[in-house]
């Protein structure tokens, strides 16, 4: 579990950074004695399980939001559990390589969206994501296209690569199924559980500093001094600023 001072300097050291980089700040806070530079080589599915833990011991296990309905815009409120899912996801295979036809594959990492993270094209990415992962092609003689060319990969291939990568790695994206209320509408939703989990340390991160604000200008407090207060004597002492 992160203290307070932990949080504020998490928020601080990400709220400029890409996604990707903001997940293994969070990954790296849950597995501070791991080497940072081996964090982005973590199978996406185990870097999500273990940024999900984290989040379970900061918030708890339930998991709350609101999406709106892609067909009629109204806004529903959503809940979870994260043992649910992360039992769901605790039947995968992340060590052995996924084979489909001749080639075999490992599962994507940070590292590799990283990679794709400026392609535009949803489907340039899945081919650029399938070449990184790509251990070996030995369907392909000299005389074949490269694995570079986007010919050289069909959409049934890609579907059949992604659907296996999935299996083998299920927390790798944790899909939603959803149901307006208003007007019908069913679809599925991703939860990405280091963005969600994000937006609850900014929330956290931005009421902290509203209360050291009030109490070092109620009291003329330093920031360390207010943070090493227990949150009951925080709220008590803003209770009384109040009054």
């Amino acid at each position: 579990m992160l203290c307070d001072s932990d949080l504020l300097q998490l928020w601080e050291d990400g709220a400029r950074r890409h996604p990707v980089d903001r997940a293994l700040l969070l990954l790296g806070a849950a597995h501070p004695d791991a080497p940072y530079a081996t964090l982005a080589d973590w199978p996406l599915g185990s870097r999500n399980w273990a940024i999900g833990e984290l989040r379970a011991a900061c918030f708890g296990h339930g998991i709350h939001g609101w999406v709106s309905c892609p067909r009629c815009g109204d806004r529903l409120q959503f809940e979870t559990d994260w043992r649910a899912l992360a039992a769901a996801g605790g039947d995968g295979d992340r060590d052995r390589p996924i084979v489909v036809g001749a080639r075999a594959f490992r599962l994507p990492t940070s590292r590799d969206l990283a990679r794709i993270a400026k392609e535009a094209d949803p489907h340039v990415a899945a081919i650029r994501l399938v070449e990184h992962c790509l251990l070996r092609s030995d369907d392909l003689s000299p005389n074949d296209s490269s694995p570079h060319d986007p010919a050289a990969w069909s959409d049934r291939e890609l579907e059949e690569i992604g659907d296996r990568m999935a299996q083998a790695d299920p927390l790798a994206e944790t899909r939603l199924t959803l149901a307006c209320p208003s007007c019908g509408h069913g679809w599925e939703e991703n939860l990405d559980i280091a963005a969600f989990l994000w937006e609850e340390i900014e929330a956290r991160a931005k009421r902290i500093l509203f209360e050291i604000h009030r109490l070092a200008s109620a009291y003329g407090w330093a920031e360390a001094q207010i943070l090493a207060l227990s949150a009951r004597r925080r709220a008590l002492y803003l209770e009384m600023v109040h009054a």
